[in-house]
């Protein structure tokens, strides 16, 4: 429990972010691949969606346009409410900040193996069905939580920028130095910058593979167990606090502490 808890919790350390965010670039693989198996797109990066947008809005193909506007609209909103979760927690000393979302991801992640099949053919007001919704939504929940988490410095859902960042740390370290130049002018590649980009990219493929193999095989249920491995990294920084985000423990709290008003003035220099 309290490695789990050091993977959710409040207090952030790089090798925290790291494992976190190796795992969570598994689970974007996962959903991501397997997504697309069921509904022939890409959930969890933006740039098709922003591309089909500009294609089809030349072509004047207005049900794409509006398919691409829902997708876009349900990834920003799941990216915003992450925001508003963790600055809610941050203001009340949580330390479920980052657990709050993960535990939100969980549960639809949860819904839709239990329930995908049926809600495939659901329409909505943007001419996608709402799987196609829901997994943009929880793709920019997760990667805000990340996001957040790491100061925008691991991302999970797209592979673009871990791609480049690679392909820098590699040029360094394949850079020729002259013999004899300062040491403050020589090129060096940044190791744990290069092991984490490869790591996420690895475990990004290593997660689209089991994603593809398990809908392929298995179904919808197969996003069950992800969502029960989500649930048990959230869990113990929401068991601690518990008490807290009891609505009666709040009012008991608050009611605790007098208003500002009927404070005692502090003694007089």
């Amino acid at each position: 429990m309290r490695r789990f808890r050091h993977l959710t919790g409040q207090h952030r350390t790089v090798a925290s972010n790291r494992r976190l965010g190796l795992l969570l670039a598994f689970n974007a693989g996962a959903v991501n691949a397997g997504g697309f198996l069921v509904v022939r797109l890409y959930t969890s990066h933006m740039t098709g969606f922003v591309s089909m947008l500009a294609d089809h809005l030349v072509l004047g193909n207005m049900v794409l346009v509006l398919g691409a506007v829902g997708a876009l609209l349900a990834f920003i909103s799941g990216a915003a409410l992450t925001a508003i979760l963790v600055n809610w927690a941050r203001q009340r000393h949580l330390h479920s900040s980052y657990a709050l979302p993960l535990l939100l991801v969980a549960l639809l992640m949860l819904v839709f193996g239990l329930v995908g099949a049926v809600t495939l053919n659901w329409r909505t007001p943007f001419a996608v069905p709402v799987t196609v919704l829901l997994l943009s939504f929880i793709m920019g929940l997760q990667n805000a939580t990340v996001s957040k988490m790491s100061s925008s410095q691991i991302r999970t859902t797209h592979m673009t920028g871990v791609v480049t960042d690679l392909g820098i740390e590699l040029g360094k370290m394949l850079y020729w130095n002259r013999s004899g130049s300062p040491p403050e002018q020589q090129v060096r590649a940044n190791r744990q910058r290069l092991q984490l980009f490869a790591g996420l990219l690895g475990m990004f493929l290593v997660g689209g593979i089991a994603g593809a193999a398990g809908f392929k095989h298995v179904g919808f249920v197969f996003v069950v167990p992800l969502a029960l491995v989500l649930f048990t990294l959230a869990l113990p920084p929401l068991w601690i606090d518990r008490a807290r985000l009891r609505p009666h423990s709040r009012r008991a709290a608050q009611a605790a502490t007098p208003p500002a008003s009927s404070r005692p003035a502090p003694p007089a220099p």
